[in-house]
């Protein structure tokens, strides 16, 4: 039996950027429920609604023409809703994804479309292929999704990937988004399973700001056979945030948009997307 103590210490809130050592990714069931909700043409819960995609990708081709930047990285590509569409349009696409069985439907979907797309199963914070492309594009925020110091990883692999010149695409939440963001707990009970179990469980979240810079969504699942606790963060950037970032490893910023599909930023945007440019080696 699950004591009250164990769960409340599960629910302490934690140091920024602290995680756990649960598996997300790879778990059998867990993954299963996200690939599911990344195939759903209109749930926004994994990836952004297909019809967003769309426009996402034809606004990728714009600010990188594939005349220009024919040779594409995406980071944390998932079941390759992006990787697809961009194959289709010309590029020549690597898929980097940290789940096997997103990567393995990736394939499978791939080679019935008759797509050349390479699709890797790799941590992309310690990425090594041996190669630079023209461009590299991470999508849906995921960079904000990283602690400080991961996020630097993250930016110097990119780099090292890239051509003199070469472009890096992303998208990050905004401080709109922060503001909007509501602290609180929420209890909910799951008699038939769920997202998180198979079976019946019971789940608790606790949603936390911090330091006026990240969020934390802080997850405890408790079923017959224990406990256990998935941190969820967030950052929230300012346009000045995420270039201090970038110029610090080696970006210059080009171009900033208020989502992935090319919206005008505003005050009022949720995200902020931007496209830079590594800098020129002499």
């Amino acid at each position: 039996m699950i004591s009250c103590d164990t769960l409340l210490s599960l629910l302490e809130p934690p140091a920024l950027y602290e995680f756990t050592d649960e598996p997300f990714w790879d778990d059998e069931h867990i993954s299963a429920q996200m690939l599911a909700a990344h195939l759903d043409p209109n749930f926004e819960g994994a990836s952004r609604n297909h019809t967003f995609i769309d426009r996402s990708v034809a606004w990728i081709a714009r600010v990188a023409p594939v005349a220009e930047y024919q040779r594409l990285v995406d980071l944390g590509c998932g079941p390759g809703l992006y990787a697809e569409r961009l194959a289709r349009a010309g590029y020549r696409v690597t898929g980097v994804d940290f789940s096997r069985r997103s990567i393995a439907h990736a394939r499978d979907a791939a080679e019935q479309q008759g797509l050349a797309i390479d699709y890797c199963c790799e941590n992309y914070l310690a990425l090594d292929l041996g190669q630079q492309f023209d461009v590299a594009i991470m999508i849906y925020c995921d960079y904000g999704a990283l602690s400080a110091a991961d996020r630097r990883t993250l930016l110097d692999r990119a780099r090292a990937h890239l051509r003199p010149g070469g472009l890096l695409v992303l998208d990050v939440f905004s401080r709109r988004a922060f503001d909007a963001f509501e602290e609180g707990r929420i209890w909910e009970d799951h008699p038939h399973g769920g997202f998180w179990r198979p079976g019946p469980y019971l789940e608790m979240q606790h949603r936390l700001k911090y330091e006026d810079v990240a969020t934390l969504e802080q997850i405890v699942v408790a079923d017959c056979d224990g406990a256990s606790a998935y941190h969820l963060w967030n950052t929230y950037f300012t346009p000045e945030m995420l270039s201090a970032e970038l110029a610090a490893a080696g970006f210059d910023t080009l171009v900033f948009a208020g989502d992935v599909a090319g919206a005008s930023a505003s005050s009022d945007s949720q995200t902020l997307a931007v496209v830079a440019q590594a800098h020129n080696q002499a």
